[in-house]
């Protein structure tokens, strides 16, 4: 019978591949864990309006992009959403009814389980319900199992030679799977394997076969597809990462096509085996197949008459904080009498945007009136990767979305000091292995459980051993084999400077990156710099300081316009965000000191109370330590925040803004319209800052509204696959991506309130639309309302929202 079916097998035709690819770049990318930075989860729908994604995804795999109905009436009782805002949004879907009749419509939607599309394994499951284990549990360990394993054994894609062959993901599982008896025996099925024998050994064949077999037509292919890639999307979303890599390397390679082979097989075998053993079961599986292959627009409509008034709810949600911060805004711009800018300032000090950079910087200004701080992308404008010394280790020092074409090297170390260094990277590796936990201690003795009962006793602080390697010797920058000129570095040191809006310079300017510090974290890379890649920014802001402190790069700038005084002296810094301290590795006034000393103080104070320490009743050195102690702790799963709550992007000065208590929910970047007349500068902000404050926005969002797909689950129950791709919750299961239960969560409440990100814009409305027009990834977000775009006139007085393809004076 299974060699009669097999003549079944086609080809696909030229619209079905496209079909398929359509599906495919559906599935965002994750990072791994040493460089993981926060993602959009839904970027590859951009070019879907995101009420209907939510609609969409709902009725194809049960995923949730709204909060319960629960959620909303806590927050109308709150006060979180304002009447205004909530007839407001009514209005916009075209909802004429009282606030009251509102609330009721809310509470009596539908909160139950929706009907939605099956695959083949969960149909089984519900009309075979004998079996101990379901077969959509086994599918899903199964192929997380073996893709485990073959990435652990199979190098990536960017590491093949040029004419090496990679073996095929989808082969490699075929020839795993037909040797595997346990999967007979778990399911209590006998001979199945012969089943799996029986299949195509391409992939592109497999899925023709499968199309042919279970009647996928057309126009329900894509679908189709999508939804089997969601059923296994944390593996999905590793094959989008080396896809997405490739293409940064203009070298196109995928294994989402064998990926979805794979997913796409299991399906075919179950509908060749229970038609041929459990006929009966068979044919009501078969019915609802082809039933719900019809319904599929009518699942989608009855999911959307089901999730509006959630819908209703949660664009009142974002229009009320909208309204709350534009008042607060403009509340600022009212002076005292008296009252006038200082010229010259004491000190400057540039900050990554991220939002945690906020609270520092209101605390530092708080300190004299004569420090200004500005916004800028942490990464500092540098288009560079870190090479180690002494050794082959490198790593991207710049936002995921983009290739470094210079390396960053510093001149190299002491022999002596080289050597211990890749002792203690050996070291590093060995330890972190998958064995070490048995193996270094039994091999080791009570020396190896020395250090560890050391580590979590006495809160010593660890570093990973590459970072060791960065001190204060002195960094060359190459371009491929040539180092890179001192034009050139002028250049770069240009941009830099006018992206930041300095203009005039303080006879000490810090540049001030940020990293995070935890103990026993493997999702700590998400708490760095994610314009850094991951990584903190230390090595970004000591090149960036050696590029402006160069006279010689220094006297190229002059011929540019851009004199810096000879006093001027640019410090490189790193803000550390679990403990609100600021590192200097330059040398500055004491008066300086006192101020980072001191603000650094505030900061702690504001935050002490989200992380349950009782900050008003210690004394600075007390709290400090307090906020040090969590750095060390292994058993910390709490360290902080990182991103969590942030719901705004400001594209403006700094006056526009200074004064206000953002609470830490605002990403603020420098930007002056008066400098910007040909808004080359607008341009590069919403078409890269503007997109990773909406990757971090939108991951957040969906590691609360939907924590099984789109969350990594209960850190604590991690497990590292493949040392660096990502983690299993438990032993098994899909790979999870996203932020752990304990990012977003405190125990008690959520930390992060799912909201799209407001971006408020200094700029006429005539540019952004200029850009909209010029850029469809921009025009994507903000006409399909994956965030809102808010422009605020030049005073301050007047703010317009870009709603439904025309601005609203709010």
């Amino acid at each position: 019978m299974i060699e009669t079916q097999e003549k079944k097998q086609t080809q696909l035709s030229k619209p079905q591949q496209q079909q398929l690819l359509s599906a495919e770049t559906r599935i965002a990318t994750t990072w791994p864990l040493d460089q993981l930075i926060a993602v959009n989860p839904f970027w590859g729908m951009r070019d879907l309006p995101f009420d209907a994604v939510v609609n969409k995804v709902s009725a194809l795999a049960q995923v949730r992009m709204l909060m319960p109905v629960a959620f909303y009436l806590e927050k109308w009782q709150q006060e979180a959403i304002s009447e205004q805002a909530l007839q407001q949004s009514a209005a916009n879907y075209a909802v004429q009814r009282s606030t009251s009749a509102l609330l009721n419509w809310l509470k009596k939607s539908h909160c139950g389980e929706l009907p939605h599309w099956h695959t083949l394994a969960d149909l089984l499951d519900r009309y075979r319900s004998e079996h101990k284990m379901p077969w959509q549990e086994e599918i899903s360990h199964q192929i997380s199992q073996f893709c485990a394993a073959h990435y652990q054994q199979v190098q990536p894609i960017l590491k093949q030679t040029q004419g090496e062959e990679r073996l095929c993901l989808y082969r490699h599982w075929h020839e795993t799977v037909s040797r595997d008896l346990g999967i007979s025996i778990v399911m209590g099925e006998s001979g199945l394997v012969d089943y799996f024998k029986a299949l195509p050994t391409s992939p592109e064949s497999l899925i023709a076969l499968a199309v042919d077999t279970l009647g996928i037509g057309f126009n329900e292919l894509s679908d189709y597809a999508h939804m089997l890639l969601l059923d296994i999307n944390g593996w999905a979303s590793w094959a989008a990462y080396e896809r997405w890599q490739a293409d940064l390397a203009q070298h196109p390679a995928s294994d989402m096509r064998a990926l979805l082979a794979i997913r796409m097989a299991w399906e075919l075998v179950i509908w060749r085996y229970v038609s041929e053993h459990h006929p009966t079961t068979f044919t009501r599986i078969q019915y609802h197949w082809n039933k719900q292959k019809l319904q599929l627009a009518e699942i989608v409509l009855e999911h959307k008459k089901a999730l509006l008034p959630r819908l209703v709810f949660q664009r009142a949600l974002e229009l009320s904080y909208q309204a709350t911060l534009v008042g607060q805004i403009k509340a600022q711009q009212v002076k005292p009498e008296g009252a006038r800018e200082q010229a010259t300032p004491t000190l400057q000090a540039a900050f990554c945007i991220d939002v945690r950079s906020e609270v520092i910087r209101r605390a530092l200004e708080a300190q004299n009136a004569g420090i200004q701080t500005i916004g800028y992308a942490g990464f500092f404008g540098l288009p560079i990767d870190y090479h180690a010394t002494n050794c082959r280790f490198s790593r991207p020092q710049l936002p995921g979305l983009l290739k470094a074409p210079i390396t960053a090297i510093q001149t190299p170390a002491p022999q002596h000091l080289a050597t211990k260094r890749q002792q203690a990277g050996r070291w590093h590796s060995w330890s972190h292995s998958a064995a070490a936990s048995f193996s270094m201690v039994e091999s080791m003795g009570m020396s190896y459980f020395y250090q560890l009962f050391s580590k979590v006793f006495s809160l010593q602080k660890t570093q990973h051993p590459v970072d060791s390697h960065i001190d204060s010797r002195k960094w060359q920058l190459k371009q491929g084999e040539h180092e890179v000129t001192v034009l050139e570095q002028a250049k770069l040191a240009a941009g830099i400077l006018k992206g930041m809006g300095l203009t005039e310079f303080a006879d000490t300017v810090l540049l001030v990156g940020h990293g995070a510090h935890t103990t026993n974290n493997l999702h700590e890379a998400g708490l760095q710099c994610g314009a850094c890649g991951g990584q903190s920014g230390e090595v970004n802001v000591k090149v960036l300081a050696q590029l402006l402190n160069d006279q010689a790069v220094r006297a190229e700038l002059i011929a540019r316009g851009i004199t810096i005084p000879s006093q001027t002296r640019f410090v490189a810094a790193l803000h550390n965000t679990t403990t609100e301290t600021i590192i200097l590795y330059g040398d500055v006034d004491i008066e300086v000191t006192g101020w980072l000393k001191q603000a650094s103080h505030q900061a702690r104070v504001e935050r002490a109370h989200t992380l349950a320490i009782t900050g008003k009743e210690l004394s600075v050195q007390q709290l400090e330590q307090q906020f040090i102690a969590r750095t060390k702790d292994w058993s910390q799963v709490r360290p902080e925040w990182g991103l969590a709550n942030n719901a705004a992007f400001v594209v403006a000065p700094r006056q526009v803004t200074q004064g206000v208590d953002l609470q830490g929910r605002v990403f603020l970047h420098e930007y002056s319209a008066e400098q910007d007349q040909d808004f080359s500068q607008l341009t590069a902000i919403l078409t890269a800052p503007m997109l990773v404050t909406n990757w971090i926005n939108m991951q957040y969002n969906a590691s609360v509204t939907d924590t099984h797909k789109y969350g990594s689950g209960n850190k604590v129950l991690h497990n590292v696959v493949g040392g660096r791709i990502g983690v299993f919750e438990g032993n098994g299961g899909d790979l999870r991506i996203g932020l752990p239960m304990q990012s977003v969560h405190n125990g008690e409440k959520w930390m992060h309130t799912p909201q799209r990100l407001s971006v408020i814009v200094q700029a006429p409305t005539e540019a952004l639309e200029q850009i909209m027009t010029a850029h469809s990834v921009v025009k994507q977000l903000v006409e399909n309302e994956w965030l809102y775009l808010l422009s605020i006139s030049p005073n301050c007085n007047e703010v317009r929202r870009f709603d439904n393809g025309k601005w609203e004076l709010l």
